[in-house]
């Protein structure tokens, strides 16, 4: 689903009218379904991409924050959290983003020395958006490790973080202390702001 499609026109207003309509209880969960639903629409398989990177940075966090800063040997513990975690999550972006790309440069050597090609079918499609969120989860790991940012303990809210659709495969690539509180605060239907959020969006579409 492209911001300019019409799907996405009719899918905007009926997200945006819902949320402020339904109980605030309701309010995450519906922008979660909602996130989930927008990026699943180009693959519903790469939904669970998205669902393993949120997963392993959720649990990753969690257990650095549980993590005595005091001691040498927890320092050395949350170190082997951290690069395990990160491994796991740049293995996944590497293995869907430049597989192809390493098979190919390997064809070109092997074929400079009349060697054999590699014969990989590689067929498999680059997730939309995979650089976006694997890079915002990565960096509300690391701000978690440096103590700049609390684990989040609901991972309904921190899938939304990961997920949130406005971001999800256009970027920015947001930081934790920038989204995860506003995700929490409650929202109301203000005139002004939607229209002037009408007329930024507007003018983006313009340009």
């Amino acid at each position: 689903m492209l911001f300019h499609s019409f799907s996405f026109l009719l899918f905007f207003p009926l997200v945006t009218g819902m949320y402020f309509l339904i109980p605030k209880r309701a309010k995450q969960l519906w922008l979660l379904v909602a996130s989930y639903y927008f990026y699943m629409s180009w693959n519903p398989v790469h939904g669970i991409l998205l669902l393993a990177v949120t997963a392993v940075t959720y649990l990753g966090a969690r257990l650095l924050q549980r993590m005595d800063c005091e001691q040498e040997k927890k320092k050395r513990n949350k170190k082997i959290i951290l690069v395990a975690e990160v491994i796991a999550v740049i293995g996944m972006l590497g293995y869907f983003k430049y597989t192809g790309f390493f098979l190919d440069s390997i064809n070109v050597v092997l074929a400079k020395f009349c060697i054999a090609p590699v014969e990989i079918e590689w067929n498999i499609a680059l997730p939309i958006g995979i650089s976006f969120y694997t890079l915002t989860a990565l960096g509300y790991l690391i701000d978690v490790y440096r103590g700049k940012a609390e684990a989040e303990h609901n991972f309904l809210r921190y899938a939304l973080f990961v997920s949130f659709f406005p971001q999800l495969v256009a970027g920015p690539i947001e930081r934790s202390k920038n989204l995860l509180h506003q995700i929490e605060e409650p929202h109301f239907w203000d005139t002004k702001r939607v229209s002037y959020g009408l007329q930024l969006m507007v003018w983006g579409f313009f340009k």
